[in-house]
């Protein structure tokens, strides 16, 4: 409405311009709606910001009534802590003045705070505040995670061991509560159950992984397989989370294949390509080969250590793993139930070419998609490798 004002006063000033009249009050009219189409703008700009927020009177007034009426926020509570950054810290203050406010960046102010005597924390980013949490988190007192829409994964990405979730609501965005169970050193971890992320940490991780690289439809040709270009292509998760790779007690990868000698491919592409982030990682070769018929026909074949037991052994749920394995290992870790150990992994599915009999080891090209399928809905970060 104001640009089509715009444009008639535009046209009566041409007018009176061409007719050398006085035009102080085209200029007027000019000004006045110019100030008013950028009124609302900044009205509009206003209301796109609010939406993405759960910074609204109403919306704690909600949050914070609902939270009573589930017996998580209780008068009892004699210490509540909003652990945040300075931007989003104001309105929830102004809101309620018995939280006290701590700067995520402020290591001075989180020191100050005693072990072990905070009931209640509010925060709007759970992976940068939690050593905080941890450390001042009374056992069974709550922290409630406002997830941010346009970043769902700096405000979380994984539960950990020693909480239980015991509430989600969704407002403008998604809110979650858990309730601390136990600290983090007397948690009895179970290596061999697959790592587990809570309903929205899920969803978050599904956000990323619709951004991996696309699924070639046809394998490539030998030579541009393992070109420099394919790999610029890979997509890796780190990025796609954000991920700084601090939070991790060990960063692992491994390399599950045959030798170099034999076609295998070494580690020295990992280090090149793959967004360490500075961080040392822990780096294993395993070597396969292949297995003549007449031994894969033996039982003791079977018997052998397969991979998933290496991993248990090898492995634990809080460090951060990265491997390259072949499609037969990869089905056994699947059948286990131990794919979950593995954050990030690049599948070598070697597809068969016609009906020559050195293709007798390899399967199908839509096998290969089939299991990258499969991967995907298990919620793993999986790349096609042809190196």
């Amino acid at each position: 409405m104001a640009i089509d004002l715009v444009d008639v006063i535009l046209e009566k000033c041409y007018c009176n311009n061409k007719c050398n009249k006085p035009l102080p009050i085209c200029h007027r009219l000019l000004l006045v709606i110019l100030t008013l189409a950028s009124f609302q703008l900044i009205i509009n700009a206003e209301r796109i910001t609010s939406s993405n927020s759960i910074d609204t009177e109403e919306t704690l007034s909600i949050l914070f009534n609902d939270l009573k009426n589930e017996g998580l926020l209780k008068k009892t509570q004699h210490k509540m802590v909003f652990v945040a950054t300075e931007q989003s810290s104001k309105v929830l203050t102004d809101y309620n003045n018995e939280i006290e406010y701590v700067p995520l960046n402020d290591i001075e102010k989180q020191n100050s705070v005693v072990d072990n005597t905070v009931d209640f924390i509010i925060t709007t980013n759970f992976p940068e505040a939690s050593r905080f949490i941890e450390r001042v988190l009374k056992t069974e007192g709550i922290v409630t995670v406002l997830i941010n829409n346009n970043n769902p994964t700096t405000s979380f990405y994984k539960l950990p061991k020693n909480y239980k979730i015991v509430y989600v609501r969704q407002f403008d965005s998604v809110v979650v509560a858990m309730k601390k169970s136990a600290t983090a050193i007397n948690v009895k971890r179970n290596h061999a159950a697959p790592r587990k992320l809570f309903g929205y940490a899920s969803d978050a991780k599904k956000i990323a992984l619709q951004n991996l690289e696309d699924v070639l439809l046809e394998p490539p040709r030998a030579a541009s397989g393992k070109s420099r270009k394919y790999l610029k292509r890979t997509r890796y998760l780190p990025d796609l989370m954000g991920d700084s790779l601090e939070s991790y007690t060990r960063r692992v990868f491994i390399d599950v294949g045959l030798p170099e000698k034999e076609g295998g491919s070494g580690t020295d592409w990992f280090s090149k390509n793959y967004p360490t982030r500075n961080k040392n990682f822990e780096m294993y070769k395993i070597e396969t080969r292949v297995m003549t018929e007449e031994e894969s026909s033996r039982k003791e074949a079977s018997s052998k250590i397969g991979m998933s037991d290496w991993l248990n052994k090898n492995v634990k749920e809080e460090e951060y793993v990265v491997m390259k394995a072949e499609a037969e290992v990869v089905e056994e870790m699947m059948r286990s139930n131990n794919i979950g150990l593995v954050d990030e992994l690049f599948l070598e599915c070697k597809p068969r070419h016609g009906f020559k009999i050195e293709n007798k080891n390899r399967r199908a090209y839509w096998e290969c998609l089939a299991l990258y399928g499969k991967l995907r809905d298990e919620g793993v970060a999986v790349h096609q490798w042809w190196g």
